[in-house]
């Protein structure tokens, strides 16, 4: 489903001759190709599965805010302005992020499900919270969270 609106995006974005959103995408479809064709070498002919795709940009979107602070160290506006159009493109394509309360209700949650009780339990969680929230949550944060409590 993802990869249709993403290839939807591309067709539209050639007829509206809207640069911005015509390179991100193709950036987009790109690195999904590379990471179809590492697939195929182990077996996956289909293509990686959409969680991962949602993991990919998830990634890419990290990539740029990271991109975005070095920039503004270095006083260059201009180009934490394409970082942040390419960011914006991107998330178009990823559901609705879990804001700070849902995402410690949810690493909550995950602990008392999994009865997790100490720190050695923080894989499991962190693990669990993955499948579950493919996309949606800033798992850096979620990590904090979690270490916080099992400690």
């Amino acid at each position: 489903m993802l990869r249709t609106e993403l290839n939807d995006a591309l067709k539209e974005a050639l007829k509206d001759q809207d640069k911005q959103t015509l390179g991100t995408v193709r950036l987009i479809l790109a690195a999904l190709k590379d990471r179809d064709i590492a697939a195929r070498g182990a077996g996956n002919c289909d293509g990686i599965p959409e969680e991962e795709v949602l993991d990919m940009l998830q990634k890419m979107v990290k990539q740029r805010r990271e991109s975005i602070d070095l920039y503004a160290k270095g006083d260059r506006q201009d180009l934490v302005e394409k970082e942040q159009a390419e960011i914006d493109v991107i998330q178009r394509f990823m559901p609705q992020q879990l804001d700070d309360g849902e995402t410690r209700a949810a690493v909550d949650g995950m602990i008392v499900e999994l009865e997790a009780g100490s720190i050695k339990d923080m894989g499991r969680v962190m693990a669990a919270l993955k499948e579950r929230y493919a996309g949606r949550m800033d798992f850096a944060k979620a990590s904090a969270l979690a270490k916080g409590q099992l400690a």
